[in-house]
């Protein structure tokens, strides 16, 4: 019997590959009361300052009465040979096939067994009717179409509860069971730039979020306020909640990746309804690929074409000027993408010049360019914490510009001081042609009955 854990010596000793999310959530739902199986560890890579902390033994429940150590990726081989690991789960997304490989050959090599754990062990049941919006990459709109998905089924009668893909950053046991009502809710739970960003748009449309890192105890609590739940996915995974309807979000700036990124194709092949999104900026190209990839993935889906229009504020002010972008952190940084909607509204409004921020990077933010050389010239809007937010600030302050671009779900401004001029860029999803995202809908409720306006 080991000393920090009441499963049996013939126990298979698991080690979990993580970013703070899902692999808290394989681990609750398949692993926390299995006696088969002992979790000796998890790793973490993507979010900073995890690794070298516990998984609270508040969560682990009985078998683990001390909590389960979090170590960094970078001592995956390490852990493996020391702890006598025999098997190895992948539980974070947005990973290219070659990635995932990678990571597997690095296990086989150490000597253990590799897993990737499907939906059916992993995807917690619903008493209420749920709806999923995933993507197959992070960064492809999936926020503004959940948005508009809200918007929709609100507009059939439909009390909505919108839950969150987890980012538990800060106090795990704080956050077991988070709920988001009112701006003021994310001040009390002390919520990340990230965490903000995803929030603040339901809240303002007066949408309750639910988020955490418990899933099942988080949609008890959800189920109780909602006729329809709507799960608002994270990067590219796929949904932690059993959907009995699920829209999946490609993006044709990123032709092929909807079928060359872990989970973004289980998500394709999976989907009742796939968005195109980005029609009105990217190349014919880039549209007929994806378009191609899902009839040949998964030919019954209905197809949906988006755009993203920008609006942005007191654009008049950019033309001619030196701007800095700031853009979505998670889409430059995992997304791979160079740009995002700041960029492009610097171009389409004739800015002089976009500053490269990487020069006046300071502590984490610097780490951030290095370890995700794709970033072009515009600044991620990171922010997992404090200390990390006052280094944005110390960035966005430090390099030289007549103005300020903020492309980022939410208005900087309200957690960050900005030294010069700033202007805002915001999207929504807008359908083009037919099919629009309320007929599928609407067939949906009238099928789980619940309202249809």
């Amino acid at each position: 019997m080991d000393s920090t854990t009441g499963n049996g010596s013939n126990a298979v000793r698991v080690l979990i590959l993580g970013a703070a999310g899902r692999d808290f959530h394989n681990f609750n739902m398949f692993f926390r009361d299995n006696a088969d199986y002992q979790v000796v560890a998890f790793t973490a890579t993507q979010i900073p300052d995890i690794d070298g902390r516990k998984y609270p033994a508040e969560l682990s429940g009985e078998l683990y009465p001390e909590g389960i150590p979090i170590h960094a990726e970078d001592d995956l081989e390490k852990l493996i040979v020391d702890e006598k690991i025999e098997q190895v789960v992948l539980a974070y997304s947005d990973l290219s096939y070659e990635t995932v490989m990678h990571l597997c050959a690095r296990v086989n090599a150490a000597g253990a067994d590799f897993r990737l754990m499907g939906t059916d062990l992993t995807s917690a049941p619903s008493t209420v009717p749920v709806v999923s919006v995933c993507a197959v990459r992070t960064g492809c709109g999936k926020s503004q179409t959940t948005r508009r998905v809200v918007e929709v089924l609100q507009g059939f009668g439909n009390k909505v509860v919108a839950i969150r893909h987890p980012m538990p950053y800060g106090d795990l046991v704080a956050q077991r069971v988070q709920r988001f009502a009112v701006l003021e809710d994310l001040d009390k739970h002390e919520c990340t730039i990230e965490e903000r960003e995803e929030y603040e748009p339901h809240i303002m449309s007066d949408v309750v979020v639910y988020a955490g890192v418990d899933y099942e105890a988080i949609l008890r609590e959800a189920e109780k306020e909602a006729d329809v739940i709507v799960w608002d996915g994270g990067n590219n995974d796929f949904s932690l909640i059993k959907s009995d309807f699920e829209i999946v979000v490609a993006d044709p700036h990123r032709p092929g990746h909807e079928i060359s990124y872990y989970p973004g194709e289980t998500n394709l092949r999976r989907a009742d309804v796939v968005v195109i999104n980005k029609i009105d900026t990217a190349d014919h190209y880039g549209v007929e690929t994806v378009r191609d990839n899902i009839r040949a993935l998964n030919p019954d889906a209905t197809v949906i074409d988006g755009a993203s229009p920008l609006f942005v504020e007191d654009g008049d002010q950019i033309a001619g000027k030196r701007v800095l972008v700031v853009e979505d952190g998670p889409t430059l940084t995992h997304g791979e993408m160079a740009y995002g909607a700041g960029y492009m509204a610097a171009i389409k409004y004739g800015a002089d010049d976009v500053v490269d921020p990487r020069p006046y990077a300071v502590g984490t933010i610097a780490d951030t360019f290095e370890k995700y050389p794709t970033t072009g010239d515009v600044l991620p809007a990171m922010g997992y914490g404090a200390d990390q937010t006052k280094e944005l600030e110390e960035t966005i302050n430090a390099t030289p510009c007549d103005l300020v671009i903020i492309g980022t779900p939410i208005d900087l401004r309200r957690v960050i001081n900005i030294d010069v001029p700033a202007v805002r860029v915001t999207y929504e999803l807008q359908e083009i042609g037919i099919p629009t995202l309320d007929v599928p809908l609407k067939e949906f409720c009238e099928k789980k009955g619940v309202k249809t306006g």
